[in-house]
């Protein structure tokens, strides 16, 4: 994962907790210090948002040696009412679709 850059003001599209979670998806076993260079925030607040996640029934995860290896549940439903019928299955095909978008010029729209 790259380096943290610049910070950001102002609201956004995406929660931080999308954000994380999107990146866990890619990687079950990255570190703390990674999503948060990744996420672009402390990693004191990424800690935060994975037990948010955990105590909320979203992602758990396993001690294997030093490390963690993180599970998402795809079949939960987002907290919202508005999203009360997407699962986060469908958040991260969206995400993962749009990041797959970026990385290769040839599906981008002129």
């Amino acid at each position: 994962m790259e380096e943290q850059t610049a910070s950001h003001t102002g609201w956004t599209f995406l929660t931080n907790h999308a954000r994380v979670l999107a990146a866990i998806a890619d990687n079950r076993q990255v570190r703390i210090r990674d999503l948060a260079a990744h996420c672009r925030l402390t990693e004191r607040a990424v800690q935060r948002i994975i037990t948010d996640l955990e105590e909320a029934g979203y992602l758990s995860h396993v001690r294997e040696g030093r490390s963690n290896v993180y599970e998402i549940d795809p079949a939960k439903i987002l907290r919202h009412p508005a999203e009360s019928d997407v699962s986060v299955a469908s958040l991260l095909a969206l995400l993962a679709r749009d990041e797959a978008d970026r990385t290769n010029p040839a599906l981008r729209m002129s």
